[in-house]
């Protein structure tokens, strides 16, 4: 695949999935409502955790359901699996919620990161709560140079109004903007309102589909920024 022309002056980060690890973070969180679980239950239950956020999160994007933060979503999805397990405690549905927290970086995210922002100012969207990506940066150990939540916006990704604060902020034209994600719906979200592509695979994500055409895969950070530097 050739690599198309392109004029960066900001890389977009999605957080989630692409640079820190969501489904070990909550793995482990499950474990910790209930020891005695084995893997195929604590998988069940990842699944129930997620379908949950996903689904609400698009209610409110289609407009179905008044905007709440990702907390509140948490709270929820954290109820619904320990009712599942069948666990009556308050605090360890609290604990559980605040799973999604303490999340592990993939193990190229940091220094990845430290290269690419030799070069380009970073600027993490996600659709955490403002606190949840506090503290899940700094559990990550995440750098940047913005960190903007969905919050600010009152929806989600791939809510056009999410993208739109990556491209006030940095004050830049959106084609001028890079969005990296491990998610090609977010990618398409992101091509919606002009700016360039990135897809980096992980072992979590939604992969491009054959009609999807992103200005640049790669399959690590290092492999992302050997590509803007030819640029």
């Amino acid at each position: 695949m050739s690599e198309p022309e392109l004029t960066i002056d900001a890389v977009v980060f999605d957080v989630l999935g692409t640079l820190v690890d969501e489904p070990a973070g909550i793995r482990t969180g499950i474990r910790a409502l209930d020891p005695s679980l084995d893997e195929p239950r604590i998988e069940q239950l990842l699944s129930l955790w997620q379908q949950h956020v996903d689904r609400e999160q698009r209610r409110v994007v289609d407009g179905v359901r008044p905007y709440l933060p990702s907390d509140l979503l948490d709270l929820e999805a954290a109820r619904l699996v320990a009712d599942a397990a069948g666990v009556d405690d308050p605090a360890a549905v609290a604990a559980l919620a605040l799973a999604g927290r303490g999340l592990p970086p993939w193990p190229d995210t940091v220094a990845g990161l430290a290269r690419l922002a030799e070069r380009f100012p970073l600027i993490g969207l996600s659709n955490a709560s403002r606190t949840a990506l506090l503290e899940l940066d700094a559990h990550a150990g995440l750098r940047w140079h913005q960190a903007l939540s969905a919050e600010e916006a009152r929806t989600y990704k791939p809510d056009p109004a999410v993208y739109r604060l990556a491209v006030t902020v940095s004050g830049r034209p959106p084609e001028r903007l890079l969005m990296v994600a491990a998610h090609a719906w977010d990618l398409r979200g992101a091509q919606r309102l002009g700016l360039r592509t990135a897809y980096v695979a992980r072992p979590v994500g939604d992969p491009p589909t054959p009609s999807d055409r992103f200005d640049l895969y790669a399959d690590d950070l290092a492999g992302l920024a050997d590509q803007l530097d030819r640029i």
